[in-house]
């Protein structure tokens, strides 16, 4: 159990950061300000500061985030009667606004804000020591800090390094970052696979092996037939072989394969088992397999698998639409029940778990629901055709109705996984 929760945190958090740091890199070079890059969730253990980014170590090792100026998270902690210190360079602008208890500044100028402005004007105003007869107001630098209550430094953020003043162009790469770090990532994660089994392994529409007693054997299948066709349907990989056979569980079924180079068809009817709460159709048979041990090979698998399960992603997402089902969707707990799966069968078997789950995100960040990356995008879009942007109250509504949205189905996907995997 230990084992597998170690890995299980390594694959959630090497997923999600990947996932992060594609949407950092792009918003830099964007001339947005990332004001924190976090690894890890939760109370802060260890921040440095440096080009303009906070980065931080936070306790809870699930991920991370990005904060990018100007976005609907990303807001200022000041308010009116709160007490603060500043700092203040030798032209009495202020350099650091501490808005924290558990940080003490000495030689910080106390005042008690009244108004402030962080964003145009860049200022803030307060009374010295909390005497209302010293009303006094500060110019701030633009690239001042301010020591947030939690105890984060972070920098400000004027409006020229906002989200919202970047292009149109370079707000979309910003978005669609994340889920193309995630493909990334997968085609690395692939490229190792291969390079560790010493060249890409391909599975192929061909018996590799047929079980004792199984639904195979019994209806004569051997070792090296291709199946090229299941109802007719034809089957060129493995992968949708695979899916043609799981789809006919208890049904009556026709093979067309190839054996000696001569058609053939065989009935049986695959035997009913069930898979993560659904039944699935099996017959007893390994894939065939197809090796390449050149580098190029090792490459180019990198490629193809993540083609392949991208594709197969999608289908599986498209199919969702004519008989949805919350046992198509799995949380954080069928995450944790397939990592255990997987640290079963050794390290290649956790590392394309992790291919799997990283082209997962990205293709579900993808879609054009508020919240997620692709109703960021699709907002982009609207943009391009009114010409402006939306009004960023209605943006804003839009998005919490979003977030609440995929809350509740977060919260729906997790009580279902909890009944099909432990009960």
């Amino acid at each position: 159990m230990f084992i597998t929760i170690i890995a299980f945190i390594i694959v959630f958090g090497i997923i999600v950061t990947s996932h992060e740091f594609g949407h950092f890199i792009v918003a830099k070079e964007s001339g947005i300000l990332v004001r924190e890059f976090s690894i890890g969730m939760g109370p802060k253990l260890f921040a440095t500061h440096k080009n303009g980014t906070t980065y931080t170590i936070r306790i809870l090792p699930l991920g991370g985030y990005v904060r990018m100026a100007g976005l609907e998270d990303d807001e200022d902690t000041l308010q009116k009667g709160m007490p603060v210190n500043l700092i203040l360079d030798q032209d009495e602008e202020v350099e650091k606004i501490n808005t924290s208890h558990k940080v003490s500044l000495l030689n910080g100028l106390p005042i008690e804000v009244t108004e402030w402005d962080l964003i145009d004007d860049l200022y803030i105003e307060g009374y010295e020591n909390g005497d209302e007869e010293k009303l006094r107001r500060f110019n701030v630098k633009p690239n001042a800090m301010i020591i947030e209550t939690d105890g984060t430094e972070v920098q400000i953020a004027p409006r020229n390094v906002q989200y919202q003043s970047a292009s149109l162009i370079r707000r979309i790469l910003t978005n669609i970052a994340g889920p193309v770090n995630n493909f990334l990532l997968a085609i690395l994660a692939f490229i190792l696979i291969a390079g560790i089994q010493g060249g890409s392994v391909t599975t192929i529409n061909t018996v590799g092996a047929v079980q004792e007693n199984s639904v195979a054997q019994k209806a004569g299948l051997k070792k090296g037939d291709k199946i090229v066709a299941v109802e007719g349907k034809k089957t060129a990989s493995w992968d949708s072989l695979s899916t043609a056979i799981g789809s006919r569980a208890g049904k009556k079924t026709e093979l067309t394969i190839n054996r000696d180079n001569k058609k053939q068809q065989v009935t049986l009817t695959p035997k009913s088992q069930n898979s993560g709460g659904q039944k699935v159709g099996m017959i007893g048979i390994q894939a065939g397999q197809k090796v390449d041990h050149s580098f190029g090979g090792i490459i180019t698998y990198g490629f193809t698998q993540t083609y392949s399960v991208m594709k197969a992603v999608w289908d599986a997402l498209v199919n969702m639409f004519h008989g949805f089902s919350l046992n198509d969707l799995g949380g954080p707990v069928a995450m944790y029940s397939f990592t255990q799966q997987a640290t079963k069968y050794g390290l290649i078997s956790v590392i394309n778990l992790l291919a799997f789950l990283s082209i997962n995100l990205g293709i579900v960040n993808l879609l054009p629901i508020p919240a997620l990356d692709g109703g960021k995008l699709l907002l982009n879009i609207i943009e391009a055709i009114r010409g402006k942007p939306l009004d960023p109250s209605k943006e804003t509504l839009i998005t919490l109705i979003g977030f609440g949205f995929m809350m509740l189905l977060m919260i729906l996907v997790t009580w279902n996984d909890i009944q099909r995997y432990f009960f």
